[in-house]
């Protein structure tokens, strides 16, 4: 099969198309054909590895895994013996991040994958490239949100609201009826608007940390915060949830000795199978929606993944395998 795989970390240019051995399922997995993936900010960060000690997982001296992509939309070309949830034909979706594990990723023809991981059938009013750009951002924004005790009436700021995880966190912290103040640039207001923020702030314009407001939960979806600048605007016993800087680490380290803001991790990430089953729900019943910015052919991946390192991309770039 056809497949995008890289044999040392680098820039984008390491990525090459190459014929590599189709997996074969085990009994307790089943094997998809992909239609569609996605390139996000994890493929990016592992490819490059950055920050260093991301090679603990992926490889030390070179990657563990030459076919990367966690994303997926395809169909169900055969089962293991074992499998009871899927059959030959399904149309199915989900994510399968698996840094320790070497089989190949998502960035090809066929995947192998086993049936507990986060995967379910697809809704029908979806394509392939819509079901491929939603699992990993929307799973790690509820993940996120988790950890914070979303609820009714929270009043949570999102930053970068416009990205994957953003974007999913709005329509997610929406779903839990928390009050959503969205940051965003000025091309994305109207769309994060539209995806239920009951406010809106142009970062172009305004300074949330200057403002005088305070929220109860400050996500900053997008790595580029950090909890000192953001801690006055937070309320009395206020939490921060980044998801990047290695200093916000330390601050979640020391924050819970200091009684009254404090830094929330999710890490690790949860990608759990329940989770995937929510959205699956509230994609049928019409209460979330897909953003994706563009698709790129399968031997455009690097002109994808350099747009995607522009940090300039509203929602998801989907890479299409099979058309």
């Amino acid at each position: 099969m056809r497949a995008i795989v890289y044999d040392r970390y680098g820039p984008p240019e390491v990525l090459r198309i190459e014929e590599v051995e189709r997996p074969v399922p085990k009994e307790d997995e089943i094997l998809v054909k992909i239609h569609a993936s996605t390139v996000n900010r994890s493929d990016c960060a592992y490819r490059a590895a950055k920050p260093f000690v991301s090679r603990a997982f992926t490889g030390l001296r070179r990657p563990k895994r030459r076919v990367p992509g966690s994303e997926l939309a395809g169909e169900v070309a055969a089962v293991g013996e074992d499998v009871t949830e899927f059959q030959v034909g399904d149309r199915v979706f989900g994510v399968y991040p698996f840094l320790n594990d070497p089989r190949p990723g998502a960035y090809a023809e066929f995947m192998a994958i086993p049936e507990k991981a986060p995967l379910t059938h697809m809704p029908a009013s979806l394509s392939f490239e819509e079901a491929a750009s939603i699992p990993d951002g929307a799973m790690l924004a509820l993940g996120c949100l988790r950890r914070v005790g979303i609820r009714k009436g929270m009043r949570i700021l999102i930053y970068g609201a416009s990205g994957s995880i953003g974007t999913a966190g709005v329509q997610l912290a929406r779903h839990f009826e928390a009050h959503v103040t969205a940051v965003c640039n000025t091309k994305n207001v109207e769309l994060v608007r539209s995806l239920g923020a009951d406010e809106v702030i142009d970062y172009t314009q305004e300074d949330f940390t200057k403002n005088g407001e305070t929220y109860d939960v400050i996500f900053d979806a997008v790595g580029k915060h950090s909890f000192r600048r953001c801690r006055r605007s937070l309320s009395p016993g206020g939490k921060y949830v980044p998801t990047d800087r290695f200093v916000n680490l330390i601050w979640a380290a020391w924050t819970w000795k200091l009684g009254d803001a404090s830094v929330v991790f999710d890490i690790p990430p949860q990608y759990r199978k329940q989770d995937l089953l929510l959205l699956r729900g509230l994609l049928e019943a019409g209460n979330y929606r897909p953003v994706i910015d563009r698709s790129y052919a399968f031997e455009d991946v690097v002109e994808a993944t350099k747009y995607v390192e522009t940090e300039q991309k509203t929602g998801n770039v989907v890479l299409t395998v099979a058309p």
